[in-house]
C-alpha cells in the first residue's frame, strides 16, 4: 500500500470526511483490519482563507508548498489537497515537490465522463467558481461548466461556505438557498452539478437534487484510495 500525504484543515470540517473515506475505501478493497497508510498536515484555515482573499495566490502557494514538503520528507508518495480551491496553486506546487498529486478536477471530471456529461453546474467557492483553473481542467476533459450568473449568488455561497459550513453550521434557510441556485443552474442547461466545495456535501447530497451530484470530497477520497492500492 502507498502512503498518502494529506494536506488538511481547509477546512478541518471537511478533512474528517477525507480521513475517513479514504479508511473506508481501503478497508473495502483490502478487508480484514487493514487502513490507510497516510499523513494529515493541518493548515490554519484563517492562513489560507486570508491570502486568498487578499488575491495572494504566492503567499498560499507558500502555505501549501510547506506542507506538501514537510509530508514528502515524512514518506508519503502522493499528495491529496483536500480543498478544491487548492488546486488553483497545484500545477505550480507539482513543479516544486517529485510526488504526484491527485487532482480533485481530474477525477470529477472522470465520473463526469463516465454518465456522458457535457455541461454541468460547479458550485463552490468564489474562487473557484471565477479563477480559470477549475473551468480548463474540465475543458481539456470535453465538459463545459457553468456557475450562478448573479455576483450576489456567488458572493452568498462564498459567504456560507466561509461563516456557516466550514465552521461545521449547518443551517436549512442556507440549504434551501442553495438549492434555489442550483435549478437555476439545471434551466440554464446543466446535466449534473458539481458539488466543489469539500464542505458543500456537509449540507447538500444526491437525494437534494434532480440531476447527477458530483461530491468531490467522496470523489477525491476514492481516487486516493485507488492509487494507495495500485502496483504501479
Amino acid at each position: 500500500m502507498k502512503k498518502l500525504g494529506l494536506v488538511g484543515g481547509i477546512s478541518w470540517v471537511s478533512t474528517i470526511d477525507y480521513y475517513r473515506f479514504i479508511n473506508e475505501g481501503i478497508n473495502e478493497k483490502l478487508g480484514g483490519l487493514v487502513f490507510a497508510e497516510c499523513i494529515i498536515y493541518s493548515l490554519n484555515f484563517d492562513d489560507f482563507q486570508r491570502n486568498n482573499t487578499n488575491g495572494d495566490w504566492d503567499a498560499s502557494f507558500k502555505l501549501l508548498l510547506k506542507a506538501c514538503k514537510s509530508l514528502e520528507k515524512s514518506g508519503a508518495e502522493a499528495i491529496v489537497l483536500c480543498a478544491n480551491t487548492a488546486h488553483a496553486v497545484s500545477d505550480r506546487l507539482e513543479k516544486e515537490i517529485a510526488l504526484p498529486i491527485i487532482h480533485v478536477v481530474t477525477a470529477t471530471a472522470n465520473e463526469i465522463n463516465k454518465l456522458g456529461l457535457k455541461k454541468v453546474g460547479l458550485l463552490g467557492t468564489k474562487f473557484t467558481m471565477e479563477m480559470d483553473f477549475y473551468f480548463d481542467k474540465l475543458a481539456e476533459n470535453n465538459i463545459e461548466a457553468i456557475v450562478p450568473f448573479l455576483q450576489e449568488d456567488r458572493d452568498f455561497i462564498q459567504k456560507t461556505l466561509k461563516e456557516e459550513l466550514g465552521r461545521g453550521i449547518i443551517s436549512e434557510q442556507t440549504k434551501k438557498a442553495y438549492l434555489s441556485i442550483i435549478d437555476e443552474l439545471i434551466e440554464n442547461g446543466a446535466e449534473g452539478i458539481i458539488l466543489g466545495c469539500t464542505e458543500i456535501p456537509l449540507l447538500l447530497s444526491q437525494e437534494d437534487i434532480s440531476v447527477p451530484a458530483f461530491d468531490t470530497t467522496r470523489i477525491h477520497s476514492e481516487a486516493a484510495v485507488k492509487f494507495a492500492v495500485s502496483e504501479n
